[in-house]
């Protein structure tokens, strides 16, 4: 929470959170930092940047993830370029464009204000120095602040290093002697960003499975300026109950320009599942699936049985299917109370000014609108760029203090036929691919 509009302050004091807020919040499959991280070698197919604006990681289980970054004035880190190559595969393997926040848009529950955090309060600005600790085996990168409030733009403030994550597979070999297992490690790579009392983790994960998970992780502070919730929204803090925090939600969106295979024409579809009751002679109900090829802009929602992917237009994995990235949505509160709110998950048409989720700074056209619901209006996609909503509603509690643990919010995108097996197979079960029998 930030202290009211009349008396809103920002603190650039070059401080950085401790590593146990860090490890505080990691979300589901995060676990302990693992030693400094070796960088790959240089390849042919490297990420098109230079030196310093290049990350490029190989995880001890033969995966190597390449991407560029770069510091945008208002979005703050964005990741291009973005390749994976796992083991075995003989080149890096095209991903995305570009990686970065959309938005994060903060209403408070007693209609008192509304903040869009990426283009309105200079969130960009707030990026902290980040103290060795917080990186643990790790390399902290100097990134120079755009139009930097202070004299001196540069900022430690990137941080990427490695992660194990627990378990990627187990498995009982078919002799019963014998376990195939193995811990599954990521590239992390995360910044800091404080908006008035709020301090913004913005984290990728790059698994060596070939998942991305994209998080935002909210912590900081308290406004202990703020406790005036006296219509009866908010919640009580500290002693008795003359203090209450005023509710509020985080919409946070991020927005993905696909280019699998170094493509941009790539294909949207989206399956559904319904399931019905058995009919005479089945012993369970039956579920069939159907797909829809997403041709236009959309709007789409999250719910039960309801997926979308995105599908390479060029490239296959050895078995002759089509690579595509599945969307994993995280959990989320869908806020109602605007319209570039309502939905969990937008699909437009590439356009270079379209750019944020709401209050979007560009002037993309006569009648283009602000919000990237006013983009979705029937074009057809040659070029489709996502979006994805993703909403936490904080209603505060005592152990909110002091200082915040860390909330998350974010999602996944995760290969489907990327690779013609499991990109982490163990050589021993590298033959039973498709319809097999067991060796004698």
């Amino acid at each position: 929470m930030r202290v009211n509009s009349n008396t809103k302050v920002r603190t650039r004091a070059a401080a950085g959170l401790t590593v146990a807020a860090l490890a505080a919040g990691a979300t589901a499959g995060a676990g302990p930092a693992t030693a400094q991280p070796k960088a790959a070698p240089a390849a042919a197919a490297a990420a098109d940047c230079s030196a310093a604006y290049r990350i490029e990681q190989k995880l001890s289980s033969g995966t190597t993830w390449r991407m560029c970054w770069r510091y945008d004035g208002k979005a703050g880190l964005v990741l291009e370029n973005i390749s994976y190559q796992p083991k075995g595969e003989p080149k890096p393997i095209k991903v995305l464009n570009s990686a970065r926040l959309g938005q994060i848009h903060v209403p408070y529950d007693d209609g008192s204000v509304e903040y869009d955090d990426l283009t309105g309060f200079d969130f960009a600005q707030g990026l902290m120095n980040l103290a060795p600790g917080e990186c643990p085996g790790g390399t902290i990168k100097t990134v120079k602040v755009p139009d930097s409030w202070n004299e001196d733009p540069n900022v430690k403030g990137l941080c990427t290093t490695t992660r194990s994550r627990g378990h990627a597979y187990r498995m009982q070999g078919d002799t019963a002697n014998k376990v195939f297992q193995a811990q599954g490690k990521d590239l992390l790579v995360y910044t800091v960003n404080q908006v008035g009392w709020y301090e913004y983790m913005t984290e990728w994960r790059f698994q060596d499975d070939g998942a991305i998970t994209m998080n935002v992780g909210a912590t900081g502070s308290l406004s202990w300026d703020d406790y005036d919730a006296g219509d009866g929204r908010g919640w009580p803090i500290g002693k008795g109950a003359s203090a209450k925090a005023t509710s509020h939600s985080h919409n946070a969106f991020w927005r993905l320009d696909f280019a699998l295979d170094g493509s941009t024409k790539n294909k949207v579809e989206q399956y559904d599942s319904t399931v019905s009751a058995p009919t005479r002679g089945q012993r369970a109900p039956t579920t069939k699936t159907t797909r829809t090829k997403v041709t236009k802009e959309m709007a789409g929602d999250s719910k039960a049985y309801r997926w979308w992917r995105m599908v390479s237009a060029t490239g296959k994995n050895k078995d002759g299917h089509a690579r595509s990235y599945e969307i994993v949505p995280g959990v989320t509160t869908k806020y109602p109370g605007r319209s570039y709110t309502k939905r969990d998950l937008y699909v437009t048409q590439y356009n270079k000014c379209e750019l944020f989720a709401s209050h979007n700074p560009g002037n993309c056209g006569p009648g283009a609108g602000k919000s990237v619901d006013k983009w979705v209006n029937g074009q057809t996609l040659t070029h489709p760029v996502v979006w994805m909503n993703i909403g936490f509603h904080h209603i505060a509690r005592d152990e909110d203090q002091q200082p915040m643990p860390v909330h998350w919010q974010g999602f996944s995108i995760a290969p489907r036929d990327v690779t013609a097996m499991n990109p982490l197979t163990p050589a021993e079960l590298n033959w039973q691919n498709g319809h097999w029998r067991p060796r004698r």
